[in-house]
């Protein structure tokens, strides 16, 4: 093996079309989708004070938005809905004519061939936080399946291509595949919230979607931060189940997950880049302590390299913008 002086790595970093030429993860628009927030009423574009640049939009305004995403050459938006009012079962979240059911149609008789993921879980839904239906102070599992279920079906029913359970009880994507199955949906994707932590990033999204927990925590069923090995098997679960894309999330400080899931797992990995990873970044590029373009991108590639084919970013309209810019 050829050394130093012979050997001299820096041969290939000399000049921009070098570097480029032998790079090895390539970052591209077709990588990203982009969470939104749709809500109830007209006229709104109201930016989350906690999520600089995301706003909450109101159908009517949705449809700039989603011709702005398809222009820029992203392939698919993630939808949160917030509902006109919370109870106790979430029962917006699986109403035909919910926030989120409603924002499908109009996506879809605008933009067809766009990509419409739709975030399945209860907590923005339900008056008590958790994502489930609760039986004393404990969510009940097997109970929120059924709901779950139906939430699924709802989505699919308006025109969802991919349905993202997210609320982390056992055997969810069994039932919402069954489910599926069951009323001739047997194309539709699963993508699956396999390894979700529970952790410490999600705040800026629960102000967002008014979702915190009115008690206690949502540890007793997302993944301790600090187990690698049980978030393996919880996404080797989740495909036995029947996912067809498996997710980390967050992302940046499971680079290790993602990539170990990439070795072992031949299937689809997303990596969801949340909303506190995103607020960091605004955050330090509005004090001027970084350079917000660089440092995006480098985010979003060491996301990449670690083994992500998909990555849902709240970075993804600007990095776009960016990346279109450099060819």
């Amino acid at each position: 093996m050829a050394t130093y002086p012979q050997l001299r790595l820096r041969r290939l970093r000399n000049t921009a079309p070098l570097r480029a030429l032998v790079r090895e993860t390539k970052l591209t628009t077709e990588d990203l989708i982009y969470p939104i927030f749709v809500t109830h009423g007209r006229d709104l574009r109201k930016e989350v004070t906690s999520m600089p640049g995301i706003y909450h939009l109101s159908l009517d305004n949705l449809l700039d938005e989603v011709a702005e995403i398809k222009k820029l050459g992203i392939p698919g938006v993630l939808l949160f809905g917030l509902p006109k009012q919370k109870d106790s079962l979430g029962s917006e979240a699986y109403e035909e004519h919910g926030i989120v059911q409603e924002a499908i149609h109009v996506i879809k008789q605008a933009i067809p061939d766009l990509l419409v993921i739709t975030d399945v879980c209860l907590c923005q839904y339900t008056d008590h936080g958790h994502c489930g239906v609760l039986n004393g102070g404990y969510v009940d599992n097997d109970r929120t399946l059924e709901l779950y279920s139906r939430t699924a079906i709802s989505h699919v029913k308006a025109g969802a291509d991919i349905i993202a359970p997210s609320g982390m009880m056992d055997g969810e994507i069994k039932a919402i595949r069954a489910t599926l199955d069951h009323e001739g949906f047997n194309h539709t994707p699963i993508m699956a919230y396999s390894a979700k932590h529970a952790s410490s990033f999600y705040g800026p999204f629960r102000l967002a979607a008014s979702s915190s927990p009115q008690f206690g925590d949502r540890r007793s069923y997302q993944t301790d931060p600090a187990n690698g090995r049980m978030a393996l098997r919880e996404l080797q679960a989740d495909i036995d189940e029947g996912a067809d894309i498996i997710m980390v999330k967050p992302a940046i400080s499971y680079l290790d997950v993602i990539a170990r899931a990439r070795d072992r797992l031949d299937y689809p990995i997303a990596a969801y880049n949340v909303s506190g990873e995103y607020s960091m970044v605004k955050a330090a590029a509005e004090n001027e302590w970084i350079h917000e373009e660089t440092v995006v991108l480098e985010i979003l590639t060491s996301i990449k390299r670690a083994g992500a084919d998909i990555i849902v970013t709240y970075h993804a309209k600007q990095a776009a913008r960016w990346l279109l810019n450099e060819r």
